[in-house]
């Protein structure tokens, strides 16, 4: 399995399983919203805003994770948040997931992301370090509609402590169909 940051000239593929991944688990229309929330934070979010990584086999595409900036107006800290995550349909289960966001975690810490959070299984998130949160700890930029699954952890090797501020996300997150 090859890591990778490179995305230009892959961002079909990328919206592509990314669409597809989640079809199958949640159907066409959740595979279409997803999908096009890729599509617009590939297309509309500032190169220093967006972390992209991918898991590549044989040159084919298999897993995808997007890391996207959260800004908390009085905190100085480096904060992203990562979603969506997908795996290829045939290739989920053998590790590829937990193995991508690894190696993802280890980049975000080296590039100074001090915090990361996301909002999903805090069974499948748990193997990679992430732990439930409050929202009084870490404010969501939305209102979440399953609180339990906001997740986060500290890359600082420091506890993670209260995010000072109200928080902002990127414009293509910045819709309540995804909190």
């Amino acid at each position: 399995m090859r890591w990778s940051k490179t995305i230009t000239g892959h961002e079909p593929a990328i919206i592509a399983l990314i669409t597809a991944a989640f079809t199958d688990a949640q159907g066409v229309a959740e595979g279409e919203l997803v999908g096009g929330l890729v599509r617009h934070q590939l297309a509309g979010t500032a190169p220093a805003d967006i972390h992209v990584f991918t898991a590549v086999e044989h040159d084919v595409l298999a897993g995808v994770a997007v890391f996207t900036r959260l800004r908390y107006a009085n905190d100085p800290r480096v904060v992203f948040i990562l979603s969506p995550m997908a795996v290829a349909t045939w290739r989920q289960r053998q590790g590829i997931g937990q193995g991508l966001l690894r190696h993802a975690l280890a980049e975000l810490r080296v590039a100074g992301v001090d915090v990361v959070t996301t909002y999903g299984d805090p069974a499948f998130y748990g193997h990679v370090g992430f732990a439930p949160i409050s929202i009084a700890t870490v404010p969501a930029p939305l209102p979440l509609s399953q609180p339990m699954g906001w997740l986060g952890q500290s890359l600082t090797g420091h506890p993670l402590t209260q995010l000072q501020g109200p928080a902002t996300c990127v414009a293509a997150l910045h819709d309540p169909r995804f909190w």
